[in-house]
């Protein structure tokens, strides 16, 4: 794959990334010098999200939301943290997968709990559509890349459902950033399998027993 391949590609995290990246190695170096390891970071960005899962189970959106943008750039410091260290792993790079899932699905256990306290059914349906969506997102694409495809596209990546949600929190219309949510994230997931197929498609098949 080319250059202008590879950065039409590009999926939005990774551009943020890349856009960003003199920010985050000013601050990354910064929390180095310190002396604070990425996993602490990692590791302070699920408690601070399960903390904002509390406050949005206890009904206070905007507080649970601002919490929640807060925690947005720890997900991207901790793995600059180990890069400048010199210590980035493939190990450090799928626990902050892992963890980024558990932060997204607290998240939205935080606000299952609260919409079903006011027994708003629609908003239950909703959430679980969009928490199976953010999943299947995620796992095509590890999947895929297990497979030596790449599934890096789709229209709601993860930083996308992270502006989502804050948004719908901050400025209290979390229904409509639920209907987004659950539609895009499930079609992103559609986006990313027919990505795969394509290139499937377009590789020559495989001869079995050749080397």
């Amino acid at each position: 794959m080319d250059q202008t391949s590879s950065k039409k590609n590009l999926s939005f995290t990774d551009f943020l990334r890349i856009r960003f990246k003199g920010v985050l190695d000013g601050i990354g170096g910064f929390l180095n010098r310190l002396g604070i390891m990425p996993n602490t970071m990692t590791m302070l960005g699920l408690l601070g999200n399960t903390v904002a899962a509390g406050l949005l189970a206890l009904g206070y959106l905007r507080w649970g939301g601002l919490i929640v943008f807060l925690m947005g750039p720890i997900d991207a410091i901790d793995g600059t943290m180990a890069r400048l260290r010199g210590q980035p792993t493939r190990f450090g790079a799928f626990v902050d997968s892992v963890t980024d899932r558990y932060s997204e699905l607290v998240i939205y256990g935080g606000l299952m709990i609260y919409y079903i306290q006011l027994q708003d059914w629609r908003a239950v349906g909703l959430i679980y559509l969009a928490a199976a969506g953010s999943v299947l997102v995620s796992y095509v694409k590890a999947r895929a890349e297990g497979v030596g495809y790449k599934a890096n596209t789709g229209i709601l990546t993860r930083a996308e459902r992270y502006f989502v949600v804050v948004l719908g929190l901050l400025l209290n219309q979390m229904i409509i950033a639920l209907w987004i949510l659950a539609i895009l994230a499930n079609i992103t997931a559609l986006q990313r399998i027919l990505f795969v197929r394509k290139q499937a498609y377009s590789q020559p098949a495989e001869t079995p027993g050749a080397e």
